[in-house]
Order: C-alpha cells, then sequence, then structure tokens
C-alpha cells in the first residue's frame, strides 16, 4: 500500500517536474530567441536597383529590419552617392555620404547593359520577394527588366517603382530630384524666414518621407502577398508624397482657400510656437493649449501675459501674435540658453535649445539611448552611423553589418545565392557581365 501511494506520488511529481522542465526549455527557447532577437523581415530577398537617397533609404530601412538586400551596382562606378565626397570617412575613400544610406547591404557589380547581366537579375529574381528601383518610367522595361517582364518569372516578387512624378502625368519621363520635387511641390515657398527668400531644408526631406513610404508600402505587400501568394507593381514618386506632406497647409488652401507663406520658426495656427534668441543662442518653445501659455508664463516671470485679455486663448493670441512675440523676445534674450533650460526644467510645455550638429551628438540624451553606432569597413576604417531610431521588444531592428564596398558581394552572392559553378562565375567575370 505504502509503496503504490509512493508510486503514485513519483508519477505525480514526475509530471510535474516534465512540466517544469518542458516550461523552462521553451523559456530558454524564448529568452535565446529575444536574446538573438531575430529580424522582423529575416529570409526576405530584396534586389536594389536604387541610387542616390530615396531608394537607398528605404531600402537600408528594410534591411535594418533584417531583409537581405542585393545592393546591384554598375561595374567600375557604383552608387553615384560614392562619388559625392569630400568629406570622406577619415582613413578610407568611402564618402561619409554613401555611408550614411547604405548599412546592412551587399554590393553586387552587374552590368545591366548586356545580356548576361539581365540574365542574373532574372535569376535573382526568381529567389527573391522585392524588386525596388529608381529609374526613369520605361527605362528597365527597355533592358527587359521591368515589371511585366519579371512577372513571367517570378510571380511572387513585388516590384517597386521610385521615380520623381509617377508613370503617368506629363512630367512622367522627367528625372526627379529631391529639390526639384520640393520645388514644384510647395515646400520651398513655405520655407524660409517670413518675407525671405523660399528656402530648402538642410537635408533632403521629401527623399526621405518617399523611402519611408515605399517601405511601409513594401511591408503592406509582403503582408497581402500572404493572403494571395502573388506579388504586385507599386508606384512609389518624389511629387506626391511631397504634395501628402503638406498635410495642414493643403488643407488650408483645398478647403480654406488659403494661400500659404513663410513663417521662419514661427506656426501659422499657433502662438507662442516659435523659436527665440537668447543672450547667446536660441530656444524654441510651445504654448499649444491656454494651459501650457499660462505655465510657460508663470516659468518665466511674466504670469501678466495670461492675464492681458490680448492672449487670454489661442484664437486672441494668434490675433495679436505681434505683440506677444515682441514681448516674449524682450525676455528670452535676457539670459543664455544654459540659464533659461535651467528655468524651464520641469515644463509641462514643449522646449528645447537649437543645437548645432555637434550639439547634437554629444546631447546627454542621445548619448544615453546610444543612438549612435560604431563600424567597421572592410578596409578597415571605423565609421560612425546613426542606428535605426525604432525600437522593438521582442525583434531585431540593428546595425548588422557595415556599409558595403563597390562589389563587395558578387562573389558570395552568385554562389550561395544563385548557386552559381566557379567556372560561371569566372567567365561572367572576365566577360564584363559581373565585377
Amino acid at each position: 500500500m505504502l509503496l503504490s501511494r509512493n508510486s503514485t506520488y513519483l508519477g505525480q511529481y514526475s509530471s510535474v517536474l516534465l512540466q517544469k522542465i518542458t516550461c523552462s526549455l521553451k523559456s530558454l527557447r524564448y529568452f535565446s530567441s529575444v536574446n538573438e532577437l531575430e529580424s522582423p523581415l529575416s529570409g526576405v530577398k530584396i534586389i536594389d536597383l536604387t541610387r542616390i537617397v530615396a531608394g537607398p533609404f528605404c531600402t537600408m530601412v528594410l534591411g535594418d529590419l533584417g531583409a537581405e538586400v542585393f545592393k546591384i551596382e554598375q561595374p567600375g562606378s557604383g552608387d553615384e552617392a560614392r562619388k559625392w565626397g569630400p568629406p570622406y570617412v577619415q582613413g578610407s575613400n568611402t564618402t561619409c555620404y554613401f555611408v550614411c544610406l547604405n548599412r546592412n547591404k551587399k554590393s553586387v557589380c552587374v552590368n545591366l547593359k548586356t545580356t548576361e547581366g539581365i540574365k542574373v537579375i532574372h535569376d535573382l529574381a526568381k529567389v527573391s520577394d522585392v524588386l525596388i528601383e529608381n529609374y526613369v518610367p520605361g527605362k528597365l522595361s527597355s533592358l527587359g527588366i521591368g515589371y511585366e517582364d519579371l512577372k513571367e518569372i517570378a510571380p511572387r516578387l513585388i516590384y517597386l517603382s521610385l521615380t520623381g512624378y509617377g508613370p503617368r502625368g506629363p512630367y512622367s519621363r522627367r528625372p526627379g530630384y529631391d529639390v526639384i520635387a520640393a520645388s514644384i511641390g510647395g515646400l520651398l515657398d513655405i520655407t524660409g524666414p517670413e518675407g525671405g527668400d523660399p528656402c530648402k531644408p538642410g537635408v533632403a526631406m521629401t527623399d526621405l518621407a518617399t523611402g519611408l513610404f515605399a517601405h511601409g508600402a513594401i511591408l503592406a505587400a509582403l503582408l497581402q502577398r500572404n493572403k494571395t501568394g502573388l506579388g504586385q507593381k507599386i508606384d512609389c514618386n518624389l511629387l506626391s508624397t511631397q504634395v501628402a506632406s503638406l498635410i495642414n497647409i493643403g488643407s488650408n488652401y483645398l478647403n480654406a482657400g488659403k494661400e500659404a507663406k513663410r513663417w521662419g520658426t514661427a506656426h501659422e495656427s499657433i502662438v507662442p510656437y516659435e523659436t527665440f534668441a537668447t543672450a547667446d543662442g536660441f530656444l524654441t518653445v510651445g504654448g499649444g493649449s491656454n494651459q501650457q501659455f499660462k505655465s510657460l508664463c508663470e516659468k518665466i516671470n511674466m504670469p501678466h501675459l495670461f492675464k492681458d485679455s490680448r492672449f487670454v486663448d489661442n484664437i486672441s493670441r494668434v490675433k495679436n501674435r505681434e505683440a506677444l512675440i515682441t514681448e516674449l523676445k524682450k525676455c528670452f534674450a535676457k539670459q543664455t540658453t544654459a540659464d533659461w533650460l535651467k528655468v524651464l526644467e520641469g515644463s509641462s510645455f514643449p522646449y528645447g535649445q537649437v543645437n548645432r550638429v555637434s550639439q547634437v551628438f554629444s546631447d546627454e540624451h542621445i548619448q544615453a539611448i546610444e543612438l549612435v553606432k560604431d563600424v567597421e569597413l572592410s578596409d578597415g576604417a571605423q565609421v560612425k552611423v546613426v542606428g535605426p531610431p525604432v525600437e522593438y521588444s521582442g525583434s531585431k531592428n540593428a546595425v548588422r553589418s557595415p556599409p558595403p564596398m563597390l562589389g563587395e558581394h558578387t562573389e558570395q552572392v552568385l554562389s550561395q545565392v544563385l548557386n552559381y559553378p566557379r567556372d560561371k562565375i569566372r567567365l561572367l567575370r572576365e566577360q564584363g557581365h559581373v565585377q
């Protein structure tokens, strides 16, 4: 009887122990996978036929998320951004411009002017998930690698064309550049000091926005392919992106007939919301609500401003903008930026100093979140890049490999991805089809 009870107990204990061991193993596998942090796009292969900024920015974002990106470059020259220097990375002839847009990619030099070079792209299309290109509409079709050409041999391929103006309309054949699309799309006309000339933003915002739209479109198409099993053609262009990015300024014209103007750092509909000169620099503050404006007035020891009937609410403040801003300018000019930052610490309204780029990278917050990453180029040069700005709790979004040297991965991709025999690769090199 005792043995029977013990046997039952042992059996129950063994069962519980087995469950605990199983759970522990599962936990171990989970934490191991979290440690390894599998990338969301791991296994996705992308043919990158883009150059300059918008396209490479898009594919870099996808590469950060784990996609295997084959950067197809012209033998001997490559992406134009490779030549956009100085400045160059210290100890290397790699341009700083190229470095900021091309990490997590494999450079494969293919001659698109030869039949065998085009055949390499066909073979890559058969084993890839996405192709993104930024040629003038019709150019790749004339080479035999347009969407209709590849759809026949790779029906699951998602094909994104990133152009200046899209495939339709009178501008469709024009080459597209960021500043041109920003000009036609209204951004330059609303940027700059009030009463001054049009200004270009300090970085290529239209290119960057287009790259982000393209990255989102590709992710959506990958999700749809899970349902349909088929790829599709996506068209994304600079001008449409820029017009869509006019947001409230575009809506003001479309729905109220209000023409836009340049406001400098000020805001048309919110006062105060702009940059003020301090005794030694500049500070930007915003009072987007009555409570925030009241708090601002109290912080800077000018409570009478909130009690003034001219500034009692945002409508009144917009109407009496000049009078209010004049008072605030006088106030902020009395102290240094550092002094004001101490005064404003803990405020309920938004504020921040206007940093030079050197100050951005020495900022305590930027350093604390370790946004800048160090990598080593294949020529041994050390390079710093700004890492992905988005974090995931259970997957990897990271700088995994440095920007590639021209043709650095041609051999690897042809042999390991396309399984070309060494004799074939040697012949393709000798005949100038690849490099």
